[in-house]
């Protein structure tokens, strides 16, 4: 089935393409594949990134957005991403990347459009546990700024992904969520009080 991806937010993808038109913020970027691309490169696949900042009992994962995330792509494959943050006077191109999570990201985009089930792409970060995570939102016509993952909303944990935790295997969030919840709740010290 296809994905269906969110539109960006139209100021967030043309802070990107002003970065990207932009010689010195090329040249500046800390992204050797895009400043050696040899034909021009396009901002495509706009994915909200939220944030987890915290699992309860009662709503089970909460999140927030905190950016747009875009794949850059020249000559036929992504070379780097762009980050765009939303800010006092709308949203702001905040850095061009590049590293192991954008051909995992592409790798997972690729494995949910195998899915016999339309999904909704969104990016999923988890700071506790230094993991990132394509979120699949079965709603399909929500806004992808908003909501919280759904117990029937699928996690792909994107590579490198933190230890007993399997990579690019998709996970229910009612499944992973208990195991994301064990990692992330600190562990009393001996002797004081829990």
């Amino acid at each position: 089935m296809p994905l269906h991806v969110s539109p960006a937010p139209a100021p967030a993808l043309r802070s990107v393409l002003t970065a990207l038109g932009s010689p010195t913020a090329v040249r500046e970027a800390p992204t050797p594949s895009l400043r050696s691309a040899e034909e021009p490169a396009t901002a495509e696949l706009p994915l909200p990134v939220h944030v987890l900042d915290g699992i309860t009992a009662e709503s089970g994962a909460v999140t927030r957005l905190t950016g747009w995330r875009f794949l850059i792509r020249s000559g036929g494959r992504s070379v780097a991403a762009a980050d765009t943050v939303l800010t006092a006077d709308g949203w702001a191109f905040s850095r061009f990347f590049e590293g192991p999570y954008i051909d995992s990201t592409e790798r997972a985009l690729h494995q949910a459009e195998t899915l016999a089930q339309p999904y909704q792409p969104r990016l999923l970060s988890v700071p506790g546990l230094y993991m990132l995570a394509l979120w699949l939102h079965g709603d399909c016509a929500a806004d992808g700024a908003e909501g919280h993952p759904a117990a029937t909303d699928l996690l792909v944990p994107l590579a490198p992904a933190p230890p007993g935790i399997a990579a690019h295997r998709p996970h229910r969030v009612a499944e992973l969520l208990p195991v994301l919840t064990h990692r992330v709740t600190p562990v009393p010290l001996l002797g004081t009080p829990a």
